[in-house]
């Protein structure tokens, strides 16, 4: 079977420390030709931050690439209409949710880590993407740009009840502060939404070292100014972030979407179209 992802998307992932933090406690992952990008920020004590996203990130790309090898990401569920790819997001994550709280509980240097998550898969000419916590996915569609996840965290309860504005959120003590995340509780539910997607498009997956950091409005522009070279947008997005101060881990996956791509009619779509 041809893979229809092959040269539709560029990919490019950055991660850096910051000014402020002694380590690195992000984790990402990107693959263009498989169409899935994944960003984790992690929590906890001494280095389990660092372990909690790094397995999330390792454990759902290759739960993920495991399981649309038996069944392709865009295949519907003649019931529910529902794509392969939004049920397989929620059930990998399910196992990485086990699998991170399950070392936290074996291991006491591990108590209380935890991740927060976003991860897109591209199919179809659609973006399926999930998240937990306050890490973001934005798209860049010609002047609009717009963030696609909603933060599970306390902050942002406070602005959808109207107690705070914008502004005063960007000051909060209390920004950091989530209402969930994967393997500190034996359960958690990703939040999982489908997306269509038009060439031309620009997609950014970024942990909250860099949104804290900036304006929207500058990330916005940089991304205009910089969509032909990813690299360089990457790199001038944890630019940015480091000048006004860099207070924690800057992680970034910057996606482009350069061609269409409609997966392939299977075996029998072919064959029912000879008759028509």
């Amino acid at each position: 079977m041809t893979n229809s992802l092959l040269g539709a998307l560029e990919m490019v992932m950055r991660t850096d420390p910051g000014l402020v933090r002694g380590q690195n406690e992000d984790s990402v992952f990107a693959n263009a030709d498989r169409g899935l990008a994944i960003l984790a920020d992690g929590m906890g004590g001494y280095q389990a931050g660092e372990v909690a996203s790094s397995m999330a990130t390792v454990l759902l790309s290759s739960g993920l690439q495991r399981a649309f090898k038996a069944c392709a990401a865009h295949t519907a569920d003649s019931a529910t209409g529902q794509l392969f790819a939004q049920r397989a997001l929620r059930e990998q994550v399910a196992v990485v949710n086990s699998a991170i709280y399950r070392a936290a509980e074996d291991q006491s240097r591990f108590g209380g880590m935890g991740t927060t998550l976003v991860a897109a898969v591209f199919c179809d000419d659609r973006l399926v993407v999930a998240h937990i916590g306050d890490s973001r996915l934005y798209r860049l569609r010609g002047e609009e740009f717009v963030a696609l996840t909603h933060d599970h965290s306390f902050l942002q309860e406070q602005l959808d009840r109207g107690e705070i504005s914008a502004e005063e959120a960007r000051y909060s003590v209390n920004r950091n502060l989530v209402t969930r995340a994967v393997g500190v509780d034996p359960q958690v539910e990703a939040e999982v939404h489908t997306h269509s997607v038009r060439r031309g498009d620009v997609y950014l997956l970024c942990s909250d070292g860099l949104y804290d950091m900036l304006e929207e409005g500058e990330v916005k522009h940089l991304l205009e100014t910089c969509g032909a070279n990813l690299e360089r947008a990457a790199k001038q997005l944890i630019q940015l972030a480091n000048d006004n101060g860099g207070d924690d881990n800057i992680s970034v996956v910057v996606v482009k979407v350069l061609r269409e791509f409609p997966a392939a009619p299977g075996r029998w779509s072919k064959l029912w179209s000879w008759f028509k």
